[in-house]
């Protein structure tokens, strides 16, 4: 059982850098996740970058002080509610947490903080192969999104620059 879930802490004595780093690696390695380490430009530069943000917001669990899971998120604005939204980025159990309830347990932290910040909803994206999340999300009641079924659910889309 996972002893320990508690908002991540960047700064002071719980600095919480390189466990999110390891746990965003792992899960980089992952097939879901590109299958491919995190650069080394990125391992440098995402803890100074998280630091100089207002918008990020994440959890971590701990068992015997080691990482087993995270979750990082950003707040956006939701302009049909006029309200701030937290957007999960990242979904990470360590592989021999997984099916254990680790990921509920998790959400259900980041959306006790996300109603602290009155936030209206959570989002996240999901890969359509990746069954196991979309079980886990919708266990916790996530749904795909649309605003009338004759216009279609919401794809998630990228163009990088």
């Amino acid at each position: 059982m996972v002893e320990v879930i508690r908002p991540v802490a960047l700064n002071g004595p719980d600095n919480d850098g390189e466990a999110l780093l390891q746990l965003l690696d792992s899960y980089a390695r992952d097939p879901m996740g590109g299958g491919k380490p995190l650069p080394e430009q990125v391992q440098q530069n995402l803890i100074p970058q998280l630091k100089t943000r207002n918008d990020y917001l994440g959890v971590i669990a701990f068992q015997n002080n080691q990482p087993v899971g995270l979750i990082n998120a950003f707040e956006g604005l939701s302009t049909f509610a006029a309200r701030p939204l937290l957007n999960i980025h990242d979904v990470i159990v360590a592989r021999e947490f997984r099916g254990n309830g680790l990921a509920q347990r998790m959400m259900s932290e980041l959306e006790q903080l996300a109603r602290q910040r009155g936030c209206c909803k959570l989002t996240l994206e999901v890969l359509s192969n990746n069954s196991a999340a979309q079980k886990a999300y919708r266990k916790f009641g996530f749904a795909a999104y649309e605003l009338d079924p004759e216009a279609g659910q919401a794809l998630f889309w990228q163009k990088p620059i």
